[in-house]
Formats: C-alpha cells, sequence, structure tokens
C-alpha cells in the first residue's frame, strides 16, 4: 500500500463526512403563506419574472421576501434579464446625466390589416418614467416636434436628448426645434444601439409585456392599449431594477407585515393580462 492511497482515503472520508454532516443545512424553507402570495402574483402576471416578482413584494411592504431563484422554484418557467454589451465612454455619460436626460426612439407594430404603425416613445433616464408617447402610420418631423411641444408643455425640458441616427431626428427641422427649446441633442453612433440603453429597453419591455400579446386594430386602439398600459401600470405600478425596485411615479409605503398577515387587493388591467395590487392586511 502506497502512502497517497491513504491520503486519497482519508480526503474521501473527509468529504463523506462533511456531505453528511451538512446535508441538512442550506437555505430555509418558506411559509405556505408566502409560496401562495407567489403563486397568485405569477398567476394573475404570468409574464413577471422572479426578479419583479420579488420586488412587487418588497414594495407592497412584505417581511423578507424570498430571493428570486427561490421564486423561480414555486412558478412554471423564468427568464434572465437581458444582458446588453456597452461601450464605457457612453456608460460613463449615460451615469453623469441621469438626472437631465431623456432618451427617445421609435418601434413599429403592424395592425390586424398589416398596415404599419409608428410609435414614438420619450423616456427619463433619471426615475425611468414615460415622459410621453404618441402612434402614427406617418411619422414626420413635423409630428415628431408637436409630440415634444406636448411632452414640455411648461419648458419643463430635459439638458440631453438622446437618439439615434433616424433621419427624423437628424433632420433640420427638428434639430432646429430642440436648439430653440435649449435641449441639446446626443446622437449614437451608426449602429449602436447599446449607446441609447434606456430607449432600447423599454421598447423591449412593451413589446415583451404588451405588443407581442396584441394585433391592434388601428391607430386608436393601439394608442388606447399603450395609454392603459403606460399610465395603469408601467409608471405607477412596474417595479425597475435601475431604480432600487422601485416604480417611476412612487407608490404608497406600506408598514411591513408577514405573508400570513397580507391580503391583496388586485385591480385588472389591460383585461386581465396584468394586475396592480393594494396591501389591505
Amino acid at each position: 500500500m502506497k502512502p497517497e492511497t491513504v491520503i486519497k482515503w482519508h480526503q474521501t472520508a473527509f468529504k463523506l463526512y462533511w456531505k453528511r454532516k451538512s446535508r441538512k443545512t442550506g437555505r430555509p424553507k418558506i411559509s405556505q403563506d408566502t409560496i401562495k402570495l407567489i403563486k397568485q402574483v405569477h398567476h394573475e402576471n404570468p409574464l413577471l419574472s422572479p426578479e419583479k416578482i420579488n420586488e412587487k413584494l418588497l414594495l407592497l411592504g412584505i417581511e423578507k421576501p424570498p430571493a428570486p431563484n427561490t421564486i423561480a422554484k414555486y412558478i412554471p418557467s423564468t427568464r434572465k434579464p437581458p444582458t446588453e454589451k456597452r461601450i464605457q465612454t457612453w456608460q460613463t455619460f449615460l451615469n453623469n446625466h441621469q438626472s437631465v436626460s431623456w432618451a427617445t426612439d421609435f418601434f413599429t407594430i403592424p395592425t390586424l390589416t398589416f398596415n404599419v404603425l409608428y410609435v414614438l416613445v420619450i423616456i427619463d433616464h433619471q426615475n425611468r418614467k414615460i415622459i410621453s408617447f404618441g402612434v402614427t402610420s406617418n411619422p414626420t418631423a413635423q409630428w415628431t416636434i408637436q409630440q415634444f411641444r406636448n411632452a414640455t408643455p411648461f419648458g419643463e425640458v430635459p439638458k440631453y436628448l438622446i437618439h439615434d441616427y433616424d433621419p427624423i431626428f437628424r433632420s433640420k427641422a427638428f434639430q432646429r426645434f430642440l436648439l430653440s427649446s435649449g435641449i441639446t441633442s446626443k446622437r449614437t453612433s451608426y449602429r449602436s444601439p447599446w449607446q441609447n440603453p434606456y430607449a432600447e429597453r423599454v421598447i423591449g419591455t412593451f413589446k415583451r409585456e404588451l405588443v407581442n400579446h396584441i394585433i391592434p386594430l388601428n391607430q386608436l386602439h393601439l394608442h388606447k392599449l399603450l395609454h392603459e398600459y403606460i399610465n395603469d401600470y408601467y409608471n405607477t405600478n412596474r417595479t425597475h431594477q435601475g431604480i432600487e425596485g422601485k416604480t417611476p411615479i412612487a407608490s404608497p409605503i406600506y408598514l411591513p407585515t408577514s405573508a400570513a398577515e397580507t391580503k391583496l387587493e388586485a385591480t385588472i388591467v389591460l383585461n386581465g393580462l396584468y394586475h396592480t395590487y393594494k396591501n389591505v392586511a
């Protein structure tokens, strides 16, 4: 028998010893009341990720809600938050100017009769609030300028506006409007969507949480759905990791309660696609 063999036996025995001794350790079990709340929120909002459910429970004042990984065990499917490649110089700019910057971009959606509608989104960097949106079948520089005028009725303008290479944003008329309004245009590089991450991310959110689940009949129908989603859910009830699990428009602050003491009052949004909650415990 070689000394190496004895050492190997000892190492194997040590591993088995500690495996047996620490078998009962790990994360503490969560209560049935907590599981019930998780399943209720997921059942009524099947598109929410475990991270969003965790943030919503925190927002409702639930004491020590389970971590997202634990929540994932009690819902049928999960998805990881998307990651985006960013350029350091732009990331530094965005971090240093969040409180004075807006971002904007277009996205498209076909109607029931295959007409293409264009949606303009304007988002505030600091609080992720959707400042304004517009829907049209024929976007022009003048129409876009009017949307920004509607978004700044009292002259409350950002210092910077981040936008891409869209011809409308680069047009002389739109650039003159920004200059006269005291807004500095910050154009991203060609084919560099990661330089406008807030606008790109919110458009992705719109598609995942609304657009991919509807077929708009016409421009008025899409405008109505977006208005309800933004005002009754996104700005007022949807939590955001970038602002520490809070909502763009401040939500009520609840006193901490346990899951067993919590009773949620649900309000239907978009005919049941989502629900908002009040803690009535």
